[in-house]
Parts: structure tokens; C-alpha cells; sequence
């Protein structure tokens, strides 16, 4: 947001000229994609979940055969099998029936509730109840997440581990991105040196080359450090219209230079 600082200002104008061309796509294999922008929607290949499931353990059985049951008329079920996670289908329990479920089973469409273990009393192979428990009590149905081609996650998302699992749940490996931006960085000054030399008098470490290479890397750029240039004009010109040629962005951390020169400003109106 511009609050009317010089500093917003000047950020401001550079956005504002900035063209709004978008970078060319890539495919992204799943594993690599972390911090990448995603550059078409990722879309749902099924409904997710792909059936409906048991969301707690305890009994399946036929909600109708739940009515009248209270404390004082507790109605009891036949346990007569098991569905477990993993299992392909899941049958409909028959009138007085019940099926033990696993939390993540499949569960059978229609008129069905899953009894809590602390709601039913089991003994032997009865379970009995002393409530009613309505249609698809503690179920959860097929595509509650996803329906089938909607957009799980939408194109201009930067990806992060939390999207990463989506994406995956859906069975998807190959995603399309935005091509990482690559941002040149120069150093400007006959007084700086590299970072790592040894500091004599009237020279200056460039620390600002490394830190910038690490905001473009954090901002999801690729940074490519072109080295120190002294107060050269021309050899400086020709670097930069170079680099140019390969690079989305140029970042020059430097100003004046010998006599008071606006040295970068001259050099920028020379690169047009």
C-alpha cells in the first residue's frame, strides 16, 4: 500500500512501469515444485474423497432401524462383519443388522448411521443402542472435498508444502509453473571489493551482492551474480545490455561515482 512516503512513491512508479508480460511455463515434477508460482489450475481428476467414508469407528447399520430406541426400549443389532480400510466396498446391513466400521472405511450409500463405540453397548456379536441416530450420521460423503474437475488449487499459487499434499492426493506428479525470473546483480564502484578479500583502507566489502541474490532465491527468482564494475561507463553499459539479453531483471547496487556523477541514472537512460 502507498502511504504517500517518498520511498512508496519511487516503489511505486517502478511496479507502475513495470510491463506485465508473463514468463514463459515449465512442467514441474511434485517433488521440486516447493515455492514455485503454479501456472494452470491444478483441477480435481476425481471427486475427492473418491467414496463415501466412515469418519469415526463403531457399528453401521440402517438408520431406520435406530427409531423408537430410548433408555427405557434399547434396540439391539446382529453384528455380522467388519469393514476395515482398504476394503473395496461395504455391504448394506440388512433389518436388525449392524457391520463394525474403522474410521476411513468405505461406507455403503443410502439410508445408513454409524453408532459411536460411547453410544452403543456391545456384548457378544449384539450391540444395543438407547437413541436414534439419523441418515448418514457421522458419514463422510463422496467428493465433500473436491467434486471431480474442480479447481483444487488455482493458478498463480505459490506452492507450498500444504499445496504440495493436495496436489499429491489427487495422484498428480506433473505440474505446470511459471518460469523462475532470472535477476542479474551488479555491484557498482571502484571502492568495492568481494566480501571475502581483505578490508583495506578506502574499500568496501560488497555484502549487498550476496544478500540480494538471497531475496531474489527467497522471492522465487533465479539470481545470477555478474561481479563488481568500477566507474567505467562504457565497459558498464555493455555488461548491462549483455545481461540484458538472458536476464528478466537487472539489479544494480551502486550511485555516484567520480565527481558527483549519477552514475547509475546515466547508465540506465544509456541501456534505454
Amino acid at each position: 500500500m502507498n502511504d504517500g512516503s517518498p520511498l512508496a512513491d519511487a516503489q511505486q512508479q517502478f511496479v507502475d512501469a513495470l510491463s506485465n508480460k508473463t514468463n514463459e511455463t515449465e512442467i514441474c515434477r511434485l517433488s521440486a515444485a516447493l515455492g514455485r508460482t503454479l501456472a494452470s489450475d491444478v483441477q480435481a481428476p476425481t471427486d475427492m474423497p473418491p467414496y463415501h467414508r466412515a469418519i469415526v469407528e463403531g457399528w453401521l447399520v440402517n438408520s431406520a432401524d435406530t427409531q423408537g430406541a430410548d433408555e427405557g426400549s434399547p434396540i439391539s443389532f446382529n453384528i455380522t462383519g467388519n469393514i476395515i480400510p482398504g476394503d473395496e466396498s461395504c455391504p448394506v446391513p440388512g433389518t436388525g443388522k449392524a457391520l463394525r466400521v474403522a474410521t476411513g472405511s468405505i461406507v455403503v450409500d443410502g439410508p445408513v448411521a454409524i453408532i459411536r463405540p460411547w453410544e452403543g453397548k456391545e456384548d457378544g456379536n449384539m450391540v444395543s443402542i438407547t437413541r436414534p441416530f439419523p441418515p448418514r450420521f457421522f458419514i463422510e460423503e463422496q467428493g465433500y472435498d473436491l467434486k471431480q474437475d474442480a479447481t483444487a488449487v488455482a493458478a498463480g499459487t505459490i506452492i507450498s508444502a500444504a499445496e504440495i499434499g493436495t496436489i499429491a492426493s489427487l495422484g498428480i506428479d506433473e505440474i505446470e509453473v511459471a518460469r523462475a525470473p532470472k535477476v542479474t546483480l551488479f555491484a557498482s564502484g571502484d571502492e568495492v571489493i568481494p566480501y571475502t578479500d581483505p578490508l583495506k583502507p578506502g574499500s568496501i566489502r560488497d555484502s549487498n551482492s550476496i544478500m540480494l541474490a538471497s531475496a531474489v532465491t527467497e522471492a522465487g527468482g533465479v539470481p545470477v551474480i555478474a561481479g563488481i564494475m568500477g566507474d567505467n561507463f562504457d565497459k558498464f553499459v555493455a555488461a548491462v545490455k549483455t545481461a540484458i539479453e538472458s536476464s528478466d531483471m537487472i539489479v544494480i547496487s551502486g550511485g555516484t561515482a567520480v565527481g558527483g556523477r549519477d552514475f547509475i541514472s546515466d547508465l540506465l537512460k544509456e541501456v534505454g
